[in-house]
């Protein structure tokens, strides 16, 4: 079973969990958070389990910090949806692991009766592959916005399209790997940094 939650990255000078956004958390529940090693210039990750998040808290959490934040809301390990938000009210959204989001977002024709027995047939198969399409369509401009966000939050513009583009596409076991290494192609200082 993998992790289901939300991975949220901010830049702060102070502990994530003490941003106002994070108050009606309780000991009980902020000591389950649990802390990905920082990054240098303030970059913090924070791994949240379900229920915890809601939508507004990113806007909350980039009014609060003064830099733009990202939040990957991820599905089980195998899927995640990326949303950037910069100082300026800018948005982008990523899929990550687009074949596990293709299977996942793929629903049955509304005449098939036991959806069990669907999956797996070549009908099944082609709106899968439909669907990765649709999502595949999206990459360059989900690519573009990240990187738009990222050189937004004051990182080194090193980070090439057509690289972000590629991760995009990958697939990883973890989706929280791809989420990291999708920082590090933007060009976010790695933890390995500080020594």
């Amino acid at each position: 079973m993998g992790f289901s939650g939300h991975l949220i990255f901010a830049r702060s000078e102070h502990p994530l969990l003490e941003a106002p956004v994070f108050g009606s958390l309780d000991h009980e529940l902020k000591d389950a958070v649990d802390g990905w090693s920082p990054r240098p210039g303030g970059w913090q990750t924070l791994q949240f389990g379900p229920g915890l998040w809601a939508d507004g808290h990113l806007s909350a959490l980039v009014g609060w910090t003064g830099a733009p934040a990202c939040v990957a809301a991820v599905s089980d390990s195998d899927t995640a949806l990326v949303t950037g938000l910069g100082t300026d009210g800018r948005q982008w959204q990523a899929w990550l692991n687009l074949d596990s989001v293709a299977a996942l977002l793929t629903e049955a024709p509304d005449d098939v009766d036991d959806v069990s027995l669907w999956f797996g047939t070549p009908e099944c198969d082609e709106a899968v592959q439909g669907k990765r399409a649709e999502l595949e369509a999206d990459v360059p401009a989900d690519a573009a916005g990240a990187l738009l966000w990222a050189a937004a939050a004051g990182v080194r513009a090193t980070a090439r399209q057509t690289r972000i583009e590629e991760l995009l596409r990958s697939q990883e076991t973890f989706v929280e790997d791809l989420f990291d290494a999708l920082l590090d192609e933007l060009g976010f200082p790695s933890p390995d940094d500080h020594q």
